[in-house]
């Protein structure tokens, strides 16, 4: 890798370890992200996003056991949505004791497994997961292309990558109820369809 491509990782990678926040594109919209083991730099994401007091991040993981390390084990609707990742999805479940309680929201945790290998790359230097949200402010639409993430002027550090979002967000789902919490890029009949097989007969 020479030292033009080289750049970009080690700025984000040095952001994030001083606590900041930085910004990159997934299979789905742009995101903001920042260092999911520390609760000021979690803070600072939800500040700077606009979010209300209290209310959790999503949690992207690098891969399914770094997710499921973070929710209480034997959900059933959990791990069968599981089988969807990585992907466009962020499952909400019961969270693990172990799991930090500054994403923690009611007892749960969203976590997300990306499928877009910019973002699979940025979690695998990491090594660890990253706090993230949608790339805008709260009530403003998300970030489709490098060009909007610019416009927005949120952070200083973006990781561009070759290809650009599909414009769709992550579909959120509720692993209890099986509730779509938030429409998105995974149909509404896939999740229904799993959910559906991993149910007692």
């Amino acid at each position: 890798m020479d030292t033009q491509q080289a750049q970009p990782w080690a700025q984000a990678l040095a952001a994030l370890t001083r606590g900041e926040v930085i910004g990159f594109p997934t299979e789905t919209v742009w995101g903001l992200g920042a260092d999911a083991a520390s609760p000021a730099a979690v803070a600072s994401l939800s500040v700077l996003k606009g979010r209300p007091e209290g209310k959790a991040l999503q949690v992207s993981c690098g891969d399914v056991e770094q997710a499921r390390g973070l929710v209480l084990p034997g959900q059933p609707g959990f791990e069968a949505l599981a089988t969807l990742l990585p992907g466009p999805l962020t499952l909400v479940a019961r969270a693990a004791k172990s799991c930090p309680a500054w994403l923690v929201f009611e007892g749960r945790v969203g976590v997300r497994v990306p499928r877009h290998a910019l973002m699979q790359e940025l979690l695998r230097r990491w090594g660890g997961p990253l706090a993230t949200t949608s790339f805008n402010p709260a009530g403003e639409p998300s970030a489709r292309s490098l060009d909007e993430a610019r416009r927005y002027g949120l952070v200083d550090v973006l990781l561009p990558g070759d290809t650009e979002p599909l414009g769709l967000p992550s579909t959120v789902v509720d692993c209890e109820s099986g509730q779509i919490l938030r429409p998105g890029a995974v149909p509404e009949a896939v999740i229904a369809q799993v959910l559906a097989g991993a149910a007692p007969q």
